[in-house]
């Protein structure tokens, strides 16, 4: 899976992503550090990237506009390290793969510390046809 890591998460993401076999790289090798949310969006939706992001911007953006790309994936609770929270992103991206590639917006609210490996509260909003069709409470 291609993955725009936004600018509020670490770039540790992309070595981690990078030795499960995902294409990643985080924004800061890329575009301005200054570059709006909607600048970031736009080149993740014309590259095919999927935004992994801490930032409820990105989902609202893509309600907003209606579209079904780029797929969103919320990270929600610290601390957002690869480290703490590796294991769950990438039973997720396994678990939601073909409605990432459709277009979706995938909710990880990692709340808790230490080496918590499972997601408290999980949503997956899959956008079809102009209709969002909620999937609640996936085990990860």
């Amino acid at each position: 899976m291609d993955l725009l890591i936004d600018m509020n998460l670490t770039p540790r993401w992309v070595s981690f992503l990078a030795e499960a076999g995902h294409h990643a790289f985080h924004w800061s090798t890329t575009g301005r550090p200054t570059a709006s949310d909607d600048e970031i969006f736009e080149y993740a939706r014309k590259n095919k990237f999927v935004v992994l992001t801490n930032d409820l911007d990105f989902s609202h953006i893509l309600a907003h506009t209606r579209d079904f790309a780029p797929s969103v994936i919320l990270l929600r609770g610290e601390p957002l390290v690869p480290e703490v929270r590796g294991t769950v992103l990438l039973n997720a991206l396994k678990t939601c793969a073909a409605e990432l590639s459709q277009g979706a917006i995938l909710s990880l609210d990692l709340a808790g510390t230490g080496a918590f490996t499972s997601a408290s509260v999980k949503t997956l909003l899959v956008l079809e046809s102009a209709r969002p069709l909620f999937t609640p409470v996936l085990e990860f």
